[in-house]
């Protein structure tokens, strides 16, 4: 069964229109969930309760609230988030395009792959003329992914997804186009602010670096160097782990895992420790 598309719509480019569809990059259903339970395996229910009153809430008297002092609430109705919901156009709007070099992958939360669209336009329409609108989408979804590839450009806009209006950015990936739903920069913590970090308030003075240490280091990197990234030769080993675990447990089986060697704690003697991770990581003949 193919994956289905979780949004319809169009990219606005200039004065151009490509209808395109998103298609989320991951499966979040492959992830496993635990349940709470009992002592005597009787899973857990969860009650909406109110220790002022020490009763139930029904769920049609819960209401949304912003805390806005200590044990102070102010209630925000539906009607007050619809006046401000954004108002869903079903269109990506490009506001700009930045060199693929200057786009920081910090802002990324989400990728979606996108693909050509003629949902909304062929329906209705039969033969050659539904053959040709199909032909014109599919060469200006090309023309698009291909006038950034050449020009090694990032194409950033807006576009409304769940009432909200996000920041995005496109890209070519592979045979296809990828949008990145990126945050706000107010959204990220500023690096200065994270501690022990250089620049910021609890930094302390940087130690020298010896130059036999940084030989060593680059020949580490050297080592551990390949041609080209294959992201396949990685996988999740826990869930891989787990997924035997619980296949064994539901057969009546114990699972047991190999146990692991520690490695030789070298970390109060940089060159040691740079030295042996030098001579472990060369190519075996």
């Amino acid at each position: 069964m193919g994956t289905r598309s979780v949004w319809n719509g169009s990219i606005s480019f200039g004065l151009v229109n490509i209808p395109i569809k998103l298609f989320t990059v991951s499966e979040s259903n492959k992830d496993y969930s635990f349940n709470q339970l009992d002592e005597k395996g009787h899973k857990i229910q969860y009650k909406k309760w109110c220790p002022i009153e020490e009763r139930e809430v029904p769920y049609e008297e819960i209401k949304k609230g912003f805390k806005i002092a200590k044990d102070e609430y102010i209630v925000i109705e539906k009607e007050d988030l619809d006046n401000i919901k954004a108002i869903t156009t079903k269109t990506i709007d490009i506001k700009e395009f930045i060199d693929l070099k200057d786009f920081d992958t910090i802002l990324i939360e989400k990728s979606y792959y996108v693909s050509p669209s003629t949902d909304g336009t062929v329906k209705k329409r039969k033969g050659k003329q539904k053959e040709n609108i199909v032909s014109a989408s599919n060469k200006a979804f090309r023309l698009f992914v291909n006038s950034l590839k050449e020009t090694n450009k990032i194409a950033v806009g807006k576009v409304v997804l769940k009432d909200r209006e996000h920041l995005v950015a496109l890209r070519p990936y592979q045979r296809g186009l990828i949008m990145h739903q990126l945050m706000y920069q107010e959204e990220i913590t500023p690096i200065d602010e994270i501690e022990g970090m250089p620049g910021s308030e609890s930094y302390t003075s940087p130690v020298p670096i010896d130059e036999k240490e940084l030989e060593l280091g680059k020949m580490l990197i050297g080592n551990l160097t390949n041609s080209q990234f294959d992201v396949t030769q990685y996988s999740d080993e826990y869930t891989k782990e787990l997924e035997k675990l619980i296949t064994g447990k539901s057969n009546g089986i114990t699972y047991k895992t190999e146990e692991k060697k520690d490695s030789v704690n070298t970390s109060n003697d940089l060159i040691e420790a740079l030295k042996a991770s030098v001579q472990r990581s060369r190519p075996q003949v």
